[in-house]
């Protein structure tokens, strides 16, 4: 049975955060879905993802990340029709 707060109404879970873990620096795979899971992103035509032009926007938005951000390296991602993949590693400490 959830206990505290509900996220609009559903979801509440246990936090799986380490207490007294440094998550300002670090790794991280990251995965960010559109709502309902609707394929605004593109779609997979003969095994190969084919970007709508908002999955161009995430790709872009995704490697200008790094440009602008002096403390952050990106890693491997993916733009899929309904979600984004992507590891970003996180350095607080050369802000």
């Amino acid at each position: 049975m959830p206990t505290g707060p509900l996220f609009r109404g559903k979801y509440r879970i246990p936090s799986t955060r380490l207490p007294g873990w440094d998550y300002g620096s670090g790794w991280y795979f990251i995965t960010i879905c559109t709502e309902s899971r609707t394929p605004y992103f593109g779609e997979i035509r003969n095994g190969f993802m084919g970007l709508s032009h908002l999955g161009c926007i995430v790709a872009e938005e995704w490697q200008r990340t790094e440009i602008i951000r002096s403390n952050v390296h990106l890693d491997a991602f993916i733009v899929m029709p309904d979600h984004f993949h992507g590891i970003i590693h996180i350095n607080a400490q050369s802000t």
